[in-house]
């Protein structure tokens, strides 16, 4: 087991931050970590990372406890945190260098600094100064450091802010490819980024856990199956000639020809739309069906 939280609270002064939390990560696992601002995402990184202590509870991190001294732990950890600290006044070759040279692998530096720079796209800015680059390059130079050693633990707060949608897509990559080997944990905001890469989905609010799933189970999460489906028609129909659908909610008319039709359920309506059309000698032009999405689950666990 690469990371177990058990039990772990933490307290700010008069503010509870985390309340009794525990989960397990795998070996090779990518989870995203989601929650609301506030909600006590970084706060648990924070103390997986060892950067900050737990008011009670433990963390292991490949059955080495987090503690005071964490240096065991860093050796074989990688971590971006949400503010990606850098020097500014350092080249990116040279800091990247600096921050080989602490880990101490026994790999020749300019081989580590080579392949790291290759693998997340800096060559174009490597002899620049950081404070020069773009929040874009930053942000590469963040992963760059968390990666240089080759971690078997990945944590990242916020890996793509501030990249525009090709460099999204090159970092999923990398994550992606790091998580075949990793175990990876991913805090951000973007529901379809731990869509395309997560395997498993953990999310908080208010500092308790309120779904842990893999991804392919989370949205059920939901009080109810729901469908929402647009139909275009070749022409105009009345709402009152529309068939009764099992656990119908609601249909309007977007526009002449279209319907938008919401029902509760598991029993797919496409087909009575199907037959409907063809006792009323109808065309069906298009037929959508909207499934819930992951961004809907969390505002479902996270609103109340």
């Amino acid at each position: 087991m690469s990371i177990s939280v058990q039990e772990v609270t933490k307290v700010f002064g008069n503010q509870k931050a985390l309340d009794n939390v525990s989960f397990k990560v795998k070996t090779g696992e990518i989870v995203g970590f989601l929650g609301p601002n506030g909600a006590g995402k970084s706060t648990m990184m924070k103390i997986i990372t060892g950067f900050i202590p737990a008011t009670s509870g433990k963390v292991y991190v490949n059955d080495i406890e987090t503690g005071n001294d964490n240096s065991d732990v860093r050796k074989i950890m990688g971590y971006l945190p949400e503010n990606n600290p850098l020097y500014p006044e350092m080249y990116v070759r040279e800091y990247l260098g600096f921050v080989a040279s602490i880990y101490k692998s026994g790999i020749p530096l300019k081989n580590q600094v080579d392949n790291i720079i290759e693998v997340t796209g800096l060559a174009p800015e490597q002899k620049k100064k950081i404070g020069s680059l773009s929040k874009g390059y930053r942000q590469r130079v963040g992963l760059a450091q968390a990666l240089i050693h080759n971690p078997s633990v990945l944590i990242l707060d916020e890996a793509t802010t501030g990249l525009d949608p090709n460099q999204i897509v090159e970092i999923r990559n990398l994550i992606k490819e790091a998580g075949k080997e990793k175990t990876v944990m991913l805090s951000t905001h973007i529901m379809q980024e731990v869509e395309a890469i997560c395997d498993r989905v953990i999310i908080i609010d208010k500092g308790i856990i309120v779904a842990n799933e893999v991804k392919s189970n989370i949205y059920s999460m939901l009080r109810q199956p729901k469908q929402i489906v647009q139909v275009e028609f070749d022409k105009d129909i009345s709402e009152i000639v529309l068939p009764e659908f099992p656990d119908l909610k609601s249909i309007h008319q977007l526009q002449n020809n279209i319907w938008v039709i919401e029902a509760e359920g598991e029993e797919d309506i496409r087909p009575a739309l199907f037959n409907f059309a063809v006792r009323n000698n109808l065309t069906v032009l298009s037929l959508q069906k909207n499934e819930s999405n992951l961004e809907e689950v969390f505002r479902h666990l996270t609103n109340g």
